[in-house]
């Protein structure tokens, strides 16, 4: 289960997208990179003011993430276009 402590530091980019009907249940945007897909999460930030623009963000992996099949779960600090 997850204690919600983070598991290490990551920057990545790629375009946000919404996150729609899944089979997971954590995150409320997407970020989508050429190979992979990670579920995003902020206190701070309005994932909807980047929608469908390339991106990087940095944050932390959020420890026991994956789950259900789904994405690794990023909390992000920060969000560059």
């Amino acid at each position: 289960m997850n204690n919600g402590k983070s598991a290490g530091a990551i920057t990545v980019s790629g375009k946000i997208e919404k996150l729609g009907m899944t089979t997971f249940q954590y995150g409320t945007h997407l970020l989508k990179t050429a190979d992979k897909s990670y579920a995003l999460k902020s206190a701070s930030i309005n994932f909807d003011n980047y929608l469908n623009r390339e991106v990087t963000v940095k944050g932390k992996k959020v420890a026991g993430y994956p789950i259900d099949g789904g994405p690794e779960l990023i909390d992000v600090s920060l969000i560059k276009l």
